[in-house]
């Protein structure tokens, strides 16, 4: 299937590069708990590509208590895949 084509009951599948045929697909994260007074500055952390090419993963920062961690982590979660009807 090539990129564009249309996927059964998804719509048209013209903005996902990643999704040729409903391939297996990596999800990239990280995580690690840090003092909230500790942190200045949080950036992208690099991704090489067997193709030669770099992608970056966009880091994000979550505050607050664990169950306020946990909760705003799943909506996350949640709003990213919304990015991604298609899969």
């Amino acid at each position: 299937m090539s990129i564009g084509a249309e996927i059964p009951g998804k719509g048209a599948n013209r903005h996902s590069p990643y999704n040729k045929g409903m391939a297996n697909l990596t999800l990239v994260y990280g995580m690690r708990l840090l003092p909230a007074d500790e942190i200045t500055t949080v950036g992208e952390a690099p991704v090489d590509l067997k193709n030669g090419n770099q992608a970056h993963v966009t880091m994000h920062v979550l505050e607050g208590t664990r169950e306020q961690i946990e909760a705003q982590l799943r909506h996350s979660i949640d709003a990213f895949f919304d990015f991604y009807p298609e899969i």
